[in-house]
């Protein structure tokens, strides 16, 4: 299995379904989360119970807690320095620690490198697994022994913030079993044009999907997703750092306040439109 494959035959009729179980309880450091997540998973009715080509997503706060990536909310921002590797935009804000977008060890751009104070006990915050991967991978192995599967996916979530877009979604950090990227390049669309730049980023959207029923606060961290049995292979695959596009090819590497002070002033007021809302900063 490969992160980009060719246009992917459907194997069934376009049809997509996805369910979020209750029960899971609290994990603490040092429980077995395969274990935890099988029995959840064995209760199902019939109708869900895990089957070929199904794709389990958890959120990487749970695999975060059994792993034992979590420290003391007194040291957030201490934790959000020692996961940076680099240092994207700040943004101060009064009587707060200032707003970091940064790079983490994982190659992930996010606000506070991913160190996530929601969803976790009073007193603590979550740093992310150190290999979601890795985990993904052990995680699909426990499954698939105990459910007799060949063909399994598991994915691992965080959520994320978009360039351009307002709000949050959830993304694939951590992958096994599953095509995390469909290359369609060198297709054609319906009407016979060639595809020159369209690779689906398959994890992202099953981690997206799998938000929806599995909400933010409803206590529901692992999900089933049903229908992608077309991108659901018997080996683990490259999992979702295959997702994290190269610094080469990274055009907005820096923030734009950055960017802008380093004196790309001329080409920040090209082509901004005066009452736009997005004129280009005053001068500083």
């Amino acid at each position: 299995m490969t992160s980009g494959v060719g246009p992917l035959v459907p194997d069934d009729a376009a049809r997509l379904s996805a369910w979020a179980p209750s029960g899971l309880g609290e994990v603490r450091p040092g429980d077995d989360l395969a274990a935890l997540v099988g029995d959840l998973l064995a209760g199902a009715a019939p109708g869900d119970a895990l089957a070929e080509g199904d794709v389990v997503v958890v959120t990487s706060k749970v695999v975060s807690k059994a792993e034992g990536r979590v420290v003391g909310a007194a040291d957030r921002e201490q934790a959000i320095t020692d996961e940076t590797v680099r240092v994207v935009a700040t943004r101060e804000r009064p009587g707060q620690p200032p707003l970091r977008i940064v790079e983490n060890h994982l190659g992930l751009v996010m606000a506070a490198a991913g160190v996530d104070a929601s969803n976790t006990p009073d007193g603590t915050v979550l740093l992310l697994p150190l290999d979601p991967d890795a985990s993904a991978r052990a995680l699909r192995a426990a499954l698939r022994d105990r459910f007799g599967l060949d063909r399994l996916g598991v994915v691992v979530t965080d959520t994320a913030g978009r360039a351009w877009r307002d709000g949050l979604v959830d993304v694939a950090i951590g992958a096994a079993g599953i095509v995390v990227a469909e290359d369609l390049r060198g297709g054609t669309d319906a009407h016979g044009r060639p595809l020159s730049v369209t690779v689906t980023a398959v994890a992202d959207e099953v981690a997206s999907a799998s938000e929806l029923v599995r909400g933010k606060t409803a206590g529901r961290p692992v999900a089933v997703v049903r229908g992608l049995g077309r991108y659901v292979g018997e080996d683990d695959g490259p999992g979702a750092r295959a997702l994290v596009r190269p610094s080469a090819d990274d055009l907005f590497r820096e923030g734009s306040a950055e960017a802008y002070d380093r004196g790309y002033r001329d080409g920040f007021g090209e082509g901004f439109r005066e009452g736009s809302g997005n004129e280009p900063l005053p001068a500083r």
